[in-house]
C-alpha cells in the first residue's frame, strides 16, 4: 500500500513537472525566429535546467558532491522560474485568447514588427524572472526575528516566564550551506531562550546530503537550559521517518513523538507526529485528546504540531500554546493565497477558542532557495504564567 501511494504521488507530480516545462518550452520555442541559432541554445539550456532537479535529488542519494550539489542548485532555482513562467505564458495565452476574440494586437503592434517583439518579449521575460530569483534568494539569507508576548493562567508553575524560541521548517540538505545553517545557530543561541521549540520539517526529504555536509553538528551547538526539543514533520515521513529521527537524536534534539513531558514543574510540553504519517508509513498518529488526556490540568500545556490543521481540537483538548509550521506562508507570491484559503493561520499569531496560536512561516526553504512576498524567521515567544485567571 505504502509503495503504490508513493508511485501515484510521484507519478502525478512528474506528470504536472512534465506538461507544465513542456507548455512554457513551446511558447519560448515559438518566440524565437526559426532561422535564429538561439534555438538550438535554448532547447539545450531548457533541457538541462527541466532534468537538473529530478537528476541532481537521485544522484545525491549516491554520491554527493560538488558535482550533484551544482544539478540540485540548478534545478532547485529553476522551480521558481518555471512557476513565474508559467504564470506569465498563461497571462499573455490570456491576452492572444482575448485578441482572438476581439482583435487589438494588430493595431498596437504591426504584423511585420510581431516576430521581433515576440522574441524581445523572451528575452525581456528571462531577465525580469532572473532578478526576481536574485531578490528571492537574498531574501532568504537574512532572517527576522519575530517577537510575541503572551500571558497564560496558571497558578501553580513554578517559573512566572518562559522565554521560547520557536524554529520551523530548516529542511537541513544540499541547498542550506553549513555556513548558514552556523549563522542561524549563533542567532539563536543569542537569544539565550529557556528552551528551544522545533516544528518539524527540520530535515529535508534525503539524509544523505546531511550526513555528507555534516549539518548536525551545528545542531548539536544549539543552548537552551531547558532543552531542544523537536517533533517530525512530512519531510521527516517522506525520507524515512526512523533513521531521520535517530539522526536527530544523535545531534542533540529530543524528539516528542506523540509523546507528553513535564518541564521544571511550570507546563507540560507536548509534540504530535507528523498528520502524513499515515501517507508515508501506513502508521496513524494519536489523536489530540487522547494524547492530552492524561495530562493533568493544574499547569499549563504547551504543544508542537507541525501542520496547523484543526485547532480547535488541540484548544479543546486543553492545550493552552500550539506551535506548528508547514505553510512557509507559501514561500513565494501568490502562493500565500492559497495557503491562506486552506489554513485558519497561515502564518503569524492567533487565539483559537481560548488557545494562543503561532504558525511559523519557517527558517528554511523547500523546492527553490527563494522567498518572495515572506521572509525567514525565528520567533523568540515570551510566555508569562499568571496566577490570575
Amino acid at each position: 500500500m505504502r509503495t503504490l501511494s508513493f508511485i501515484l504521488f510521484y507519478g502525478i507530480v512528474f506528470t504536472i513537472y512534465f506538461l507544465v516545462n513542456y507548455y512554457i518550452f513551446s511558447r519560448g520555442w515559438q518566440a524565437i525566429p526559426s532561422e535564429s541559432r538561439a534555438r538550438t541554445i535554448y532547447l539545450i539550456g531548457f533541457i538541462f535546467l527541466a532534468v537538473s532537479f529530478i537528476l541532481g535529488r537521485f544522484l545525491e542519494r549516491f554520491v554527493p558532491g560538488v558535482f550533484t550539489n551544482f544539478l540540485v542548485w540548478t534545478g532547485s532555482f529553476w522551480l521558481a522560474a518555471m512557476f513565474y513562467f508559467f504564470l506569465l505564458v498563461v497571462f499573455i495565452d490570456l491576452i492572444r485568447l482575448a485578441d482572438y476574440a476581439l482583435p487589438f494586437l494588430g493595431k498596437i503592434i504591426p504584423g511585420s514588427s510581431m516576430p521581433a517583439f515576440r522574441f524581445a518579449l523572451l528575452k525581456y521575460s528571462v531577465v525580469s524572472v532572473a532578478f526576481i530569483l536574485l531578490l528571492g534568494y537574498i531574501n532568504t539569507l537574512y532572517p527576522k526575528i519575530t517577537k510575541l508576548d503572551i500571558t497564560i493562567p496558571s497558578k501553580f508553575s513554578e517559573m512566572k516566564e518562559l522565554d521560547i524560541v520557536l524554529v520551523s521548517d530548516i529542511h537541513l540538505g544540499t541547498l542550506t550551506p553549513k555556513k548558514h545553517i552556523q549563522k542561524r545557530i549563533d542567532l539563536i543561541n543569542s537569544l539565550n531562550p529557556d528552551i528551544i521549540l522545533l516544528a518539524g520539517d527540520i530535515l529535508d526529504e534525503d539524509l544523505t546530503p546531511v550526513i555528507h555536509l555534516d549539518l548536525g553538528s551545528a545542531l548539536k551547538q544549539l543552548r537552551a537550559p531547558l532543552g531542544v526539543f523537536g517533533i517530525t514533520g512530512n519531510h521527516e515521513y517522506i525520507g524515512g521517518v526512523e533513521p531521520a529521527a535517530e539522526y536527530l537524536t544523535n545531534h542533540g534534539i529530543t524528539l516528542l513523538r506523540d509523546s507528553v513531558v513535564k518541564i521544571n514543574n511550570s507546563f507540560y510540553l507536548a509534540g504530535r507526529e507528523d498528520r502524513d504519517i499515515n501517507r508515508f508509513s501506513g502508521d496513524t498518529r494519536l489523536p489530540v485528546e487522547e494524547l492530552l488526556k492524561d495530562t493533568p490540568q493544574d499547569l499549563p500545556v504547551i504543544l508542537m504540531d507541525h501542520q496547523p490543521y484543526e485547532l480547535g481540537k488541540s484548544a479543546a483538548a486543553g492545550a493552552s500554546l500550539q506551535v506548528s509550521g508547514h505553510t512557509h506562508h507559501g514561500q513565494i507570491w501568490p502562493i500565500n493565497y492559497i495557503t491562506k484559503a486552506i489554513y485558519e493561520i497561515s502564518r503569524g499569531y492567533g487565539i483559537i477558542d481560548g488557545m494562543h496560536v503561532y504558525v511559523s512561516s519557517g527558517l528554511g526553504t523547500w523546492g527553490p532557495p527563494v522567498r518572495i512576498g515572506t521572509r525567514p524567521e525565528i520567533v523568540y515567544i515570551q510566555v508569562r504564567f499568571s496566577s490570575e485567571s
